[in-house]
This record gives C-alpha cells, structure tokens and sequence, in this order.
C-alpha cells in the first residue's frame, strides 16, 4: 500500500491506495466523488476529465500515486456555492447534455479549453479540442454552442474585471 496525499477541490485528502490504483477509482471510491465518471478504461471517452495542477487530465489513465502532492479539482468542485461555473451555466442553457453521461468530462475538458485558447475559440477549435470526449446522445452542436458561449461570457467577464 502506498500514502497519497492529494488536494481534491481545495480540501487536503490523503488515502492508503494499491500501487496499481486509478486515479478515478480514488476520486470515486476512496474520496465519494461520484460525478467524475468511468466510461470506457481505456482514455477513449473523456468521461474521466479532472483537472490536475490545472490542466485536464484522463483521470482512467492516471495511477494514483502518481497524482500524490498534486491539486484536483473535479466537476464536484467547480461551481462556487449554488453559483454554477459559467461553462456549466452554458450547458444548461443550450442544452448541451441528454443522458449525461459524457457532461461532467465535456464541461471539465472545456474550462481547460476555454483557459488555454482565452477568448480565441471557434466552432473549428471546439469541434477538434473534444475529439478526446465522446458523447452518444447529442450530435454534439449544442455541446459546441454551450462551449462557444461560455468561452464568450467568460471573457467578457475577465475584460470586467480588468
């Protein structure tokens, strides 16, 4: 057994894990943080989507040990109090989910998106940055669209602020 200590949505966490331990498997399992979700394994769907030391990873693909000192943040710890993330706002409002499934790994691989391109997405750049993230419900426009207006708004919000 090896000691991971982690930082999972600004709360220090340590846990007791296999060597051979996913990284999703702690979030899920050891830490009750359920929205982080297991598709497929193999780091072919995105539903695994974290983000470690800020930047998006498939959570099926890293051991855990691996993330031992690092910072996650999960979909469980992206809105602020009842106050949703922009990017899960978007999601709502343009109706970018049906089953589910795929959306908290869509909405994490698109903060990374949008942080990483600023105010500099387009349907094109959206359509090729989710290749990683698959989605059977949707055809995925609406997922674009809700991406395209989050990225919109939260660069209006940064200009604000600025």
């Amino acid at each position: 057994m090896t000691s991971v200590s982690i930082t999972v949505n600004g709360t220090a966490r340590t846990a007791e894990v296999e060597g051979r331990t996913l990284l999703v498997n702690l979030l899920r399992e050891g830490f009750g943080l359920t929205g982080t979700h297991i598709g497929c394994d193999t780091s072919q769907c995105g539903a695994c989507v974290v983000h470690v030391d800020g930047k998006a990873v498939k959570s099926c693909t890293m051991l855990a040990a691996q993330a031992d000192g690092a910072t996650v943040l999960t979909i469980e710890g992206l809105a602020h109090g009842d106050e949703l993330h922009p990017v899960q706002a978007a999601f709502h409002e343009h109706h970018g989910l049906q089953c589910g499934f795929c959306t908290p790994g869509m909405i994490m691989a698109a903060v990374d998106m949008i942080e990483r391109h600023d105010a500099q997405l387009d349907e094109a750049t959206i359509r090729h940055e989710l290749e990683g993230n698959i989605c059977r419900c949707t055809g995925y426009h609406n997922i674009v669209k809700a991406i395209q207006a989050a990225s919109d708004r939260m660069a209006g919000l940064r200009q604000a602020a600025e």
